[in-house]
């Protein structure tokens, strides 16, 4: 049976594959678009604000406060040029995230994943990407970080549907730094202690080009 294209396009339960993982990559610039337009633009809270450093709350209520969180996220990684914002992000104590993004062979990716829980991977699929990485939260700072260069995350979509996601390269990076997010870590905070304090120095040399929130 096929999905009918105007609820998919405006939030509804994306199609699974052959193995129980979504289907993301279909009608992306239509749904990402009905989201964005939707929503409004949030300013990103910075290293330092409270919320970015605890674990957030599960999301229970898959109701209309919801969409509007996920809708004014995705408004927000559009004007922020983002490939993934998370909810504590945009001040929001909910384990929640948006994401669009490409993964290594140019493939894009549009999806929400709410209470997510990134999987172990047996040592056959562990192998790692250094890679530079960068955060909305820590602006105009890269490093490189080793992380796996496939991922797997399970969770619930914004319906409270169970879901799995998984994606390599570029995407896996940004699935595992989301995930992150959501249990109050930031990329830097997988860094040594010189590595983070290069990266601290080249956000206070730099000037964001979205709106942030300035920690008191």
């Amino acid at each position: 049976m096929a999905q009918d294209t105007e609820q998919q396009a405006s939030g509804g339960v994306l199609p699974v594959d052959d193995e129980g993982f979504v289907i993301d990559t279909e009608d992306c610039e239509e749904r990402e678009t009905a989201y964005r337009e939707r929503g409004t633009s949030r300013p990103i809270t910075v290293v330092g604000n409270p919320v970015l450093h605890k674990e957030c709350k599960d999301v229970t209520s898959f109701d209309d406060d919801l969409a509007r969180l996920i809708d004014d996220m995705f408004a927000t990684q559009r004007v922020a040029q983002g490939v993934g914002v998370a909810a504590n992000q945009v001040g929001v104590d909910l384990k929640v995230f948006v994401y669009d993004c490409m993964d290594d062979e140019g493939v894009r990716h549009v999806g929400v994943v709410c209470n997510p829980v990134l999987q172990e991977l047996p040592a056959e699929k562990r192998r790692l990407d250094d890679s530079g990485e960068g955060c909305l939260s820590v602006p105009t700072a890269y490093a490189p970080l080793a992380r796996p260069d496939y991922a797997e995350v399970t969770g619930q979509d914004e319906k409270g549907n169970p879901i799995k996601v998984r994606g390599t390269g570029y995407f896996a990076r940004c699935l595992q730094h989301e995930t992150d997010h959501l249990y109050g870590y930031l990329y830097i905070d997988r860094l040594s202690k010189r590595e983070r304090k290069d990266a601290l120095r080249q956000m206070a040399e730099g000037t964001p080009r979205y709106p942030v929130v300035p920690n008191e």
